[in-house]
């Protein structure tokens, strides 16, 4: 596995790193994670963000292509966290599949604490397909950012899984699995990404 490259913001001496992976569909430079950096980063935190191989793949050959088996993925958030610093003061997380990946990881590589921005807790439409069983024994302190329109899980849905007590849930008013607002709610996504990046900063503050 070649070593991760690393997108870094932010201060490189802060004392904590939030190491964001991508969602399934798109990379580390969309729009949402590169405001989700900046904002963090604004607070005094280091943010490194990665790319699964498929997505390095896809950026070299602009050919489009499955993500890699669960395994791949896991393998290179962990080769990932050793490329970030000292696991002890790295906080995993990413958009979507890229949290999952990162739960998957957090407890055995020791990091710091878990950032999940949009958790897929199911297929949209999908609801008996669970992707929750790990995450009912997860030690590692848990932020999971989710909008209350999200398809991958809502809040009634939410409501009846059994998850560990590390796991604190914060719900992004009228926002879809990207925190996104209808124009009806009278919110906008620029304010709904503000809350995000609030809630992540306060977790890391949170975490010392």
């Amino acid at each position: 596995m070649s070593d991760p490259e690393l997108l870094i913001d932010g201060p490189p001496r802060a004392p904590l790193t939030l190491l964001l992976a991508h969602g399934a569909g798109a990379g580390m430079e969309t729009p949402f994670m590169a405001a989700m950096a900046a904002g963090v980063a604004a607070a005094g935190f280091r943010v490194a963000r990665f790319e699964f191989p498929y997505m390095r793949r896809r950026r070299q050959t602009g050919k489009r292509g499955a993500p890699d088996r669960r395994p791949v993925l896991e393998q290179a958030f962990r080769d990932a966290v050793a490329a970030a610093g000292d696991p002890a003061r790295v906080v995993v997380g990413g958009k979507s599949m890229g949290g999952r990946i990162a739960s998957y990881v957090a407890d055995a590589a020791g990091v710091r604490g878990l950032v999940c921005l949009g958790y897929p807790f199911h297929p949209p439409g999908r609801p008996e397909v669970l992707r929750t069983s790990h995450l009912r024994d997860l030690r590692t302190p848990t932020l999971v950012l989710q909008g209350t329109r999200d398809p991958f899980g809502r809040p009634e849905e939410v409501a009846r899984y059994e998850l560990a007590p590390s796991i604190r849930v914060v719900w992004i008013e009228d926002g879809d699995h990207s925190f996104k607002p209808r124009k009806s709610s009278g919110r906008t996504a620029a304010g709904n990404l503000e809350e995000a990046v609030t809630a992540v900063t306060q977790f890391l503050a949170s975490l010392g």
